[in-house]
């Protein structure tokens, strides 16, 4: 997150927002619209979330030099592969071939006919390997969409640098960077099912594969809103995270987004990947200049940047770094109201929120953005969020307590004014949530209470 108020990446998604509401006379008149939607409307009616994951699962899909792997974490991995390409890579200019195998799902049919989906998966891409992931999906008119790339990605940067890929589109929907989205909502047009490919890629000759063991995806129709009435407090808890500043980082390796400045989502994801035991050993952190505090920081924007995006804030590449660590799992979901986070924290399940907001609509942040990830930790008596938010000045200062109305709105909100008095976008409740691979019961019907399986 940069502290001035930068254009979002998602921008262009308010354009049909800022059309719907051009004759509005401002956020006055739009705060008691019809279109605001209570938090108990929301998670089981707006958000269907997919995902993959069992042998059973990975023997039900369409494979093409893939097979299923049981054991503990089953998964899919590159048997015989189905043949060979060349790949140039488009930030560095080398090209190299590749074998490949593929799998692709079945159809999904989406609970939840959707404008946005946002796919996740996680993996392991040993140095000689990487993967791609498709999206192709049918609309509600009965027409299909094209093959979608939703990321190329690998756990290092070595062999391939993990991308984004731009200028998708069929004038029905666009890809915006992690997040496919239809064109005009307001048409009524929406994706109805969709399926997922994998491609599996390795250095010819070798034996190496990845391996996947999760893919899913979030599909989701949250309304346009301003504003978002705060849900009841329920829950008065808070988890012992470790507390990383992005703040300390600034200046530092500004090849990966112009340096710790912009940090909110490597920070935050490190904090919870530490907080659920995953730890960097010296061999891992040795590129780091040892002379910077909280090198895993580092470690983590090098390890989550989009060299499309050229930022460190693709959401689904945050969960796959998060489950690069042993036995952690990651998803991008939407979450309905706080109600769903005390659910979560109740559980001992933490989870990194997207929000954007102007400096008077959160009391203590002293700080507007366009786009900023924090963690949430728990809650106070009074309901009030606890939050880990790396936009702060070191790491005392990352514990902070905010309104819980305010934090709610900022959240969950879909379209909001900013400092100019455009109608931008809102992430609508977007978060990150990581949890071990193998949960506990209390954890599996609290994850499943929220969506997530």
């Amino acid at each position: 997150m940069s502290r001035a108020e930068q254009p979002s990446r998602r921008t262009v998604l308010a354009v049909a927002v800022a059309a719907a509401v051009a004759g509005s006379a401002g956020p006055a008149a739009a705060a008691g619209s019809a279109a605001d939607a209570a938090p108990d409307e929301t998670a089981a009616r707006l958000v269907d979330n997919h995902a993959w994951t069992t042998y059973s699962d990975w023997r039900s899909g369409t494979a093409k030099g893939t097979r299923a792997v049981a054991g503990s974490r089953p998964g899919v991995v590159i048997g015989a592969p189905a043949g060979t390409i060349e790949y140039t890579d488009p930030h560095t200019g080398t090209t190299a071939t590749w074998e490949y195998a593929t799998w692709t799902s079945p159809v999904h049919e989406l609970a939840v006919p959707s404008t946005e989906v946002i796919a996740s998966w996680n993996a392991r891409t040993p140095a000689g390997s990487w993967i791609q992931i498709e999206l192709q999906g049918t609309y509600s008119d009965g027409t299909a969409t094209p093959w979608y790339v939703m990321g190329r990605w690998a756990a290092g940067d070595g062999d391939i640098k993990r991308t984004s890929v731009d200028d998708q589109t069929d004038d029905k929907s666009t890809i915006w960077t992690d997040t496919f989205a239809i064109d005009d909502p307001s048409t009524g047009l929406r994706l109805t099912s969709y399926r997922l490919r994998l491609t599996l890629y390795r250095k010819p000759g070798t034996k190496t594969t990845p391996t996947v063991w999760r893919l899913g995806a979030m599909g989701s129709d949250v309304p346009d809103r301003f504003t978002v009435p705060a849900s009841a407090p329920g829950l008065a808890r808070e988890l012992i995270v470790p507390r990383y500043s992005q703040e300390i980082h600034a200046g530092q390796y500004p090849e990966y987004d112009n340096g710790g400045e912009a940090w909110c989502s490597p920070t935050s994801s490190q904090m919870i990947i530490e907080y659920w035991g995953g730890r960097l050993t010296e061999e891992q952190l040795a590129w780091v200049d040892p002379s910077y505090a909280d090198p895993q920081v580092c470690h983590a924007a090098r390890y989550t940047y989009d060299y499309q995006y050229a930022g460190c804030g693709n959401w689904p590449f945050n969960a796959a770094y998060a489950a690069t660590f042993k036995d952690l799992q990651g998803v991008v979901t939407r979450l309905g109201s706080l109600t769903d986070l005390e659910t979560l924290i109740a559980a001992g399940i933490p989870a990194i929120t997207s929000q954007s907001f102007l400096k008077e609509e959160l009391t203590g942040a002293g700080y507007g953005t366009s786009g900023h990830l924090m963690t949430v930790v728990g809650f106070t008596a009074e309901g009030d969020v606890i939050a880990n938010d790396p936009a702060s000045p070191g790491d005392a200062a990352v514990r902070r307590v905010y309104k819980r109305s305010e934090w709610e709105n900022i959240w969950l909100r879909t379209k909001r004014y900013n400092a100019s008095g455009k109608v931008v976008s809102g992430t609508g409740g977007v978060c990150y949530l990581y949890f071990p691979a193998r949960p506990t019961p209390r954890q599996r019907k609290a994850l499943a209470a929220v969506g997530v399986r």
